[in-house]
């Protein structure tokens, strides 16, 4: 695809990778190491407590063929309380490995809470806004995304979205 675009568009490949209940990731590193980014996130077994949770979330986030934690806590508002996590341990775990932490932005999670967006930019944690749209009609979440994270005090310069294509390619590079 990136061959046939000679304007500089490029497509990265990356995939949303589900973090098991044991903290490993659901695909082999070998596998996960074809992806130019790779996003751990918790989808199944959610009933945990928080020694349980902060224990799987750190073991994804320590994996180095993860690059952003996405919806932290796996919480639906007004239908899902999230499991429970030591948040600023979640953070400081991102911070020590260069984890981004994704603000998913559909209206449903709006996760992390924007609350603890403050307490990452003072630790170095970027911000990816994500809109977890699984149809193109979706991706108008974004806005939902960019309003709590204003409201955070989140600035350009500390989200992975607002960086313009040099410096994502950048990015993407330091990776491997």
């Amino acid at each position: 695809i990136n061959a046939s675009y000679d304007d500089g568009f490029r497509v990265y490949k990356g995939i949303e990778a589900d973090i098991l209940n044991d903290g490993s990731m659901d695909y082999g590193n070998d596998f996960l190491s074809q992806f130019e980014v790779v996003v751990a996130s918790i989808h199944s077994q959610l009933n945990m407590d928080m020694e349980k949770a902060n224990r799987r979330l750190i073991k994804a986030i320590e994996n180095p063929h993860t690059h952003i934690l996405g919806h932290m806590t796996g919480r639906l508002l007004l239908s899902r309380a999230g499991y429970p996590i030591d948040h600023e341990l979640i953070i400081d775990a991102c911070a020590a490995n260069g984890m981004i932490i994704e603000l998913n932005a559909n209206p449903q999670r709006l996760d992390m809470d924007w609350t603890w967006i403050p307490s990452a930019l003072e630790k170095g944690v970027m911000i990816s806004i994500n809109p977890d749209a699984h149809v193109r009609e979706s991706i108008h979440y974004m806005q939902f995304g960019v309003h709590v994270a204003r409201k955070a005090g989140l600035t350009k310069e500390q989200c992975l979205n607002s960086k313009n294509a040099d410096d994502f390619a950048r990015w993407v590079a330091s990776l491997r």
